[in-house]
């Protein structure tokens, strides 16, 4: 049975609440402490659909594509309709085209540490896929000498339609080592080593591949030039560094950097009007971010946040730091927990035309106007809250429609079309 649902306006209003303009943000002196942060929210079971829901564009169509994944972290489209979906535990799934999940996982995967929230994550396809079959996979690695330690990596394997990858081999591996041999005294009650790896992967459309690197919970580290933590990094499709990176050619310094200051950034795309690179970060206790990335820019973490550390240590600044670029979104707290993003472009939903769409753990999905520039403006329509999941990953298909993951053990691909009628 198809239940028809209308989004109140006033969970907008609420929303905003929690929201934040970069230059709206409180400056250092007027801060207060926040409340106790509330225990994370884990979702709730996803009920067997389909679901009509009313939006301020016209009604939508939601519809459970796929069940039966664990965790599910990333997903590419594939040329026969098809995706490819990883399982943060460490699988490769091939999805169907008419979301039939094959029962087998593809073998051959590097192995993964899968701990946690570190394991398999975001999985992309060649620019020249069709004809190489080449995939790329970023993923947690732990240390081949056997020491408590990981690592971001990224490898790319062939993958020819089967149950196995070949050719499979790093083509990146996040500098340095870290895990609980190597943990020391750090500032602001910062989590465990296993955590805030990054791990989203994007091809632009001159071949080079852009990487996530979360701060693994040593925010102290990020300052510095010579680590990938709290990065984004940018390659060439056979992970050579582009001679044109901001930081190749300086001593000491890292040259696949091409931004610095974040904590563990978990969406990136690309404004496909524009050509600029977004991305989104979780924040401590509050200072999830949305941030335009400029080539050599510097994002300010651990040393700038809006969020709240969590031992009640309080940031050294909030905002307008010179050298340092704001966010051009602020939420919380209490934290949205951002996911992947996307700009619409397709003719599924021509009202959607350059909306900016932002997966949440906590808020469902936000869709924001924006303006030429791609610049979100007001306040977002909230859609898909009262499913209950924690929304890891949106994506634009090929057909326009929306297909979203949900970062459930229980999980779940699930499509969005307009609705009949």
């Amino acid at each position: 049975m198809i239940r028809i649902v209308t989004m109140a306006s006033a969970l907008a209003l609420a929303f905003g609440a929690c929201q934040t303009l970069a230059q709206d943000a409180p400056t250092a002196a007027s801060e207060s402490a926040p409340t106790p942060a509330p225990a994370p929210f884990m979702g709730t079971a996803l009920a067997n659909g389909p679901w009509d829901f009313n939006s301020a564009e016209g009604p939508i169509h939601v519809e459970v594509l796929t069940r039966g994944l664990v965790n599910p972290w990333g997903m590419a489209f594939l040329p026969d309709g098809g995706m490819l979906v990883t399982e943060r535990p460490g699988r490769l799934r091939i999805v169907a085209d008419d979301g039939t999940l094959d029962p087998e996982p593809v073998s051959g995967l590097p192995e993964i540490y899968a701990a946690g929230i570190a394991g398999l994550n975001d999985v992309v396809l060649d620019p020249d896929f069709a004809h190489n079959h080449l995939i790329y996979m970023a993923y947690s690695k732990p240390n081949p000498s056997g020491a408590d330690e990981q690592a971001l990596a990224v490898a790319r394997a062939v993958w020819d339609g089967g149950h196995e990858l070949h050719d499979v081999e790093d083509i990146f591996l996040a500098a340095p080592w870290y895990g609980a041999q190597t943990q020391p005294e750090r500032c602001c009650g910062q989590g465990p080593a296993f955590g805030s790896f990054g791990g989203r992967l994007l091809f632009d459309g001159e071949g080079h591949l852009f990487i996530t690197s979360g701060d693994r919970n040593y925010g102290e580290m990020v300052a510095s030039e010579d680590n990938h933590f709290g990065k984004t990094l940018r390659l060439n499709a056979d992970g050579s560094v582009p001679a044109d990176n901001p930081w190749v050619g300086r001593e000491g310094a890292r040259p696949e950097v091409w931004s610095t200051g974040h904590r563990n950034p978990l969406g990136l795309t690309i404004n496909p009007t524009t050509g600029d690179l977004w991305e989104t970060e979780f924040g401590p206790r509050g200072g999830d971010e949305l941030n335009r990335i400029m080539r050599g820019g510097d994002y300010g973490w651990i040393s700038v946040t809006q969020g709240f550390h969590y031992n009640g240590e309080p940031a050294e600044a909030v905002s307008k730091v010179p050298g340092k670029i704001d966010p051009v979104l602020a939420w919380g707290p209490p934290s949205l927990n951002p996911g992947n993003i996307a700009f619409y472009s397709g003719e599924a939903f021509p009202g959607w035309q350059g909306d900016l769409l932002l997966a949440t753990f906590t808020e469902g999905l936000l869709r924001y106007d924006t303006d030429a520039q791609g610049m979100p403006l007001n306040q977002p329509e909230i859609l898909l809250k009262d499913l209950g999941q924690r929304w890891r990953d949106v994506r634009v298909g090929p057909d326009g429609a929306l297909y979203l993951l949900t970062d459930m053990a229980d999980g779940a691909i699930i499509k969005v079309t307009p609705a009949a009628g």
